[in-house]
């Protein structure tokens, strides 16, 4: 029975521009070049955009005879084939937009992309690099003196910098939303399949239905939430004329993946940041919200987990996390001129009825459900009013609003200086917030797609029994949101945000059946790979709005960071205020460019000319708006009555106008995520693949000493961690390399008495002792008396019991014993005493290991004669394969059933040509591969 829906994966993932002098011809192809699609592109018009796609699906055979048709009519003279008049100008990945300044139109393809995450199979990709093509030809260009300081001005936005896309997976949506459309009942996605007739004539679509029962697969692409999409406007002129899969949608933040090895099971840890377009821009060039309720720097931040051994969003086990930050919801700026480290807060507007603050909540309303949480974090008290001009007013903004809302859905209000309890040497700052993060994801609740486990319900505990959010009967959903902010939005917002990321972690393994408990420990290897994401996810935040990385840590709030820290903390600090005092305004112009806000038009006043943005982002300066809200019913009547469901998510006439679904068959590349994925139809290679690459529990976190317990969730001293060797990231290069060398060998002896080059040494040693015994080990030792004398010890049967056994034992071939004073060195690199005996079960061991050499060089077993100690400790060994003889000589051949058997001679008659009959299913199998390949 085929899965009921399934994304639909854009047929548009590779592209190649040919240009002629008069169109540029856009062609586009699914990874597997089996379907393809093109657009004309018109050059001979100046100013305007004339796109073409005639929306046919061609195949590979007729996309080169298209393009031999073309090359054709246009080379200069007929039959001239020296000349072509087809030119490749560039392949691509994507189409980021069309964009025009004063001129004429550009197109940015994307260039270079790399793998940043897999969700489900699905690949998240970044964007290394892209190109600007301009369209029209060199003989129609119009051209004007200010279209290159608009083209530096454009480009200034650096696309290579933590924008991403993917060609299959909605990233403008949470995974719960993604999720919850694909488990819509079957009676609504057939009521709102789309009645167009196929883009392609196929012979098989009526028999193929039939042979499947009737039962295909609902493909479904839902309408991004163009609040994160960062190019929107650029694809706003083809949205109407073009098919969908041109449309690639992108958004701007931070994608980050992990792995989590729990004894050898891989769990994927995913943090996705998506930064709002919305108001977007500097931070002290924007502040405060807009007169539509979008506040600056809001990012919605959201943690995946998932069971990488299952990859099917309806097999596969999948929880995440959403909570947002974002500047507090007021009218309120600072002023820059002064040239001071901290501007004085001004309200610009004053605001009685928090009409600002409603329309940011109803947002949240309608996307997150009920409740919301806010948590403040700015500073209460102070000599000089400062921070607290906010907090004052915030308050006063929530208990009006809260007033008007059902009891049940009013605004959480958590206000907690931050500053003050870090300055105390009596209080623990992520104690406290560990009480509130608990508090909150009770609150909340998250996101999980499969039902509580079996040995919860058994043996439940307190803190999961009080765990809020819906529960419905595939899992849970996570109902409402926790909204961070400080004044900045930066260092201690990312603080606050990774303690309850900590908390719903727990949770999230807890549900998945990982962990006993829904606690996490801090100083374990999970918790320590967590807290790298977050910080990595805060540095990236805090460059794109603040101008440089964190200065405060989740180190420097523990107490725990080292002195150097200090001077890097300066460092940062100095380099946010050179960004904000000379930069900031160039980035700002370059994102209101990008973004749309700000259109060039001859006659009017340029970007560089104007005096402030204010206007731009503020549309009631310009215009009346004609609706006004209700100053009592201030949220959206259909939001409310859903509560504490997000009305986004429920199933109305208004949500499904947003779906685009379509019946496939399934064997449709279109909605096949495991070849998509897997891709059989191409060579892969270990050394590239993706979930080798990334940052993994075990390698880069888990102590390298053996017998130490290999669990994540382990408490380790910080002198036992693998990032003790690593050290910063800088130098992970060269230790992953060491690893790698050092992968092999035995634990090195203490730093006294190794010389500085003995790992090198030792290691051309080793290969030429490699022919004399596998099992040698050669170690360099360094004599108290004297430096410069190495000696070579071997290391096998250094005591004189050892050297007895070897004579009973014939496999094994022993040297002479060394001095006395060379074992204690050997207890340092071996962990035993070779001068004391073994014990019995060491040496039973030992005797069933030679009689599994003896068995493997095929000695007779009259000529072994063992002592009457080894025969008391061997057994008789039972063969484990499914061979009844297995060495490394030969092997007897199992029994095979009458059913391979059948299989095997009907393969051997084949190649003679003697060809079986073909059943019913094997017809319709070959049918459905002729239709998916050739039509």
């Amino acid at each position: 029975m085929p899965t009921a829906a399934a994304p639909i994966i854009s047929s548009v993932q590779k592209l190649v521009l040919y240009e002629t002098r008069a169109r540029y011809f856009l062609v586009g192809s699914n990874h597997a070049e089996t379907k393809y699609r093109v657009l004309k592109i018109d050059r001979t018009e100046p100013k305007d955009l004339v796109i073409i796609d005639d929306r046919h699906v061609y195949t590979q055979q007729e996309v080169r005879e298209l393009l031999g048709r073309l090359d054709l009519g246009n080379r200069t003279k007929m039959g001239q084939k020296g000349s072509s008049g087809l030119f490749q100008a560039v392949s691509a990945f994507g189409v980021v937009g069309f964009v025009r300044f004063l001129e004429g139109y550009y197109i940015v393809l994307i260039t270079k992309r790399r793998k940043m995450a897999d969700i489900g199979g699905h690949a998240i990709y970044k964007i290394e690099d892209t190109n600007m093509i301009y369209i029209p030809n060199d003989s129609v260009r119009i051209t004007h003196p200010d279209e290159a300081r608009y083209l530096r001005i454009f480009q200034n936005v650096d696309l290579s910098s933590n924008f991403y896309f993917s060609y299959s997976y909605d990233l403008s949506h949470s995974l719960q939303y993604n999720l919850t459309v694909l488990r819509m009942p079957l009676e609504m996605l057939k009521s709102e399949t789309t009645q167009t007739r196929q883009e392609s004539f196929d012979i098989f679509e009526d028999e193929g239905l039939i042979t499947q029962g009737g039962s295909g697969v609902f493909g479904i692409c839902s309408e991004p939430y163009m609040k994160y999409v960062w190019n929107g406007q650029l694809l706003d002129i083809i949205k109407n004329s073009v098919h969908r899969d041109w449309l690639l949608y992108i958004i701007h933040g931070f994608c980050g993946q992990s792995k989590l090895l729990i004894y050898g099971r891989p769990v994927y840890v995913t943090l996705i940041a998506r930064r709002s377009s919305k108001f977007a821009g500097t931070r002290f060039l924007k502040r405060g919200a807009n007169c539509e309720g979008d506040v600056a720097n809001e990012v919605e931040t959201e943690q995946i987990l998932c069971d990488a051994s299952v990859m099917s969003f309806t097999a596969g086990s999948y929880s995440s996390y959403v909570q947002v930050r974002g500047s507090v919801p007021l009218y309120w700026s600072q002023d820059i001129s002064t040239m001071m480290p901290k501007p004085p807060i001004t309200l610009d507007q004053a605001d009685p009825f928090a009409h600002v603050a409603a329309l940011h909540f109803d947002q949240m309303l309608q996307r997150f459900g009920s409740p919301i949480i806010i948590l403040n974090l700015v500073k209460e008290r102070e000599k000089r009013k400062h921070e607290r001009i906010l907090s004052e007013e915030l308050v006063a903004a929530v208990t009006y609003l809260n007033q008007f809302l059902p009891p049940e859905h009013t605004i959480v209000y958590i206000p907690w200086d931050m500053a003050k309890y870090t300055k105390s040497k009596l209080c623990n700052v992520l104690d406290r917030l560990n009480v509130i993060a608990e508090s909150v994801v009770k609150k909340t609740g998250f996101f999980v797609n499969r039902p509580d486990s079996y040995c919860s319900i058994l043996r439940p505990d307190e803190k999961w029994n009080e765990l809020g959010g819906c529960v419905i009967p595939t899992g849970r959903l996570q109902t409402g949101i926790l909204r961070t902010n400080c004044v900045d939005c930066l260092d201690r917002t990312n603080t606050a945000q990774f303690m309850v990321g900590k908390c719903a972690l727990a949770y999230q393994l807890y549900s998945l059946g990982l962990i006993d408990k829904p606690n996490l420990q801090f100083d374990t290897d999970a918790v320590r790979l967590f807290e790298e994401l977050y910080e990595d996810h805060g540095d990236t935040l805090s460059l794109q709005y603040g101008g440089s990385q964190l200065v405060h840590r989740v180190k420097t709030y523990r107490k725990i960071a080292p002195w150097t820290q200090h001077s890097k903390d300066i460092m940062q600090t100095l380099s946010r205020y050179y960004s904000n005092a000379f930069s900031d305004a160039d980035r700002q112009d370059s994102i209101n460019l990008f973004l749309g806000v700000f259109h060039p038009t001859d006659g009017k006043p340029h970007l560089w000319e104007l005096p402030t943005d204010f206007y731009l982002h503020h549309k009631n300066t310009m215009k009346l708006l004609s609706t006004r809200r209700s100053y009592t019913y201030w949220w959206t009547p259909e939001v409310i009555k859903h509560l504490p469901l997000p009305y986004d998510e429920v199933i109305c006439a208004a949500n499904l106008k947003k779906l685009i679904v379509k019946k496939f068959h399934r064997y449709e590349e279109e909605i096949d995520i495991h070849n998509e994925f897997f891709r059989p139809y191409e060579l892969s290679s270990f050394d590239d693949t993706f979930c080798l690459a990334m940052t993994s529990s075990a390698r880069d976190f888990m102590p390298k000493t053996v017998g130490i317990d290999p669990s994540p969730f382990t408490v380790r001293k910080p002198d036992e961690t693998g990032k003790s060797v690593l050290g910063n990231k800088a130098n992970r290069e060269e230790a992953i390399l060491q690893r790698k060398t050092a992968a092999s060998a035995p634990p090195p002896p203490s730093e006294e008495a190794v010389s500085s080059s003995s790992d090198d040494d030792s290691g051309t040693d080793r290969e030429e002792e490699g022919s004399v015994s596998q099992r040698s080990t050669p170690v360099k030792m360094t004599d108290t008396g004297d430096s410069a004398k190495v000696t070579e010890v071997l290391g096998k049967g250094s005591s004189y019991e050892s050297k007895k056994m070897s004579h009973c034992l014939t496999p094994c071939v022993v040297p002479e014993a060394p001095p006395k004073n060379m074992v204690q060195p050997m207890k340092e690199v071996y962990g035993i005493n070779l001068s004391d005996g073994l014990s019995e079960e060491d040496f039973s061991v030992y005797s069933r290991f030679v009689q599994l050499g003896q068995s493997q060089h095929k000695q007779d077993k009259s000529s072994q004669q063992l002592c009457s100690r080894c025969s008391v400790g061997v057994i008789k060994l039972t063969p484990i394969s499914a061979f009844s003889q297995d060495s490394i000589y030969e092997v007897q051949p199992p029994r095979v059933d009458r059913k391979s058997t059948e299989i095997f001679q009907a393969h051997i008659q084949a190649s003679q040509g003697i060809m079986q009959p073909l059943g019913k299913e094997d017809t319709s199998m070959y049918r459905e591969y002729i239709r998916n390949r050739y039509l």
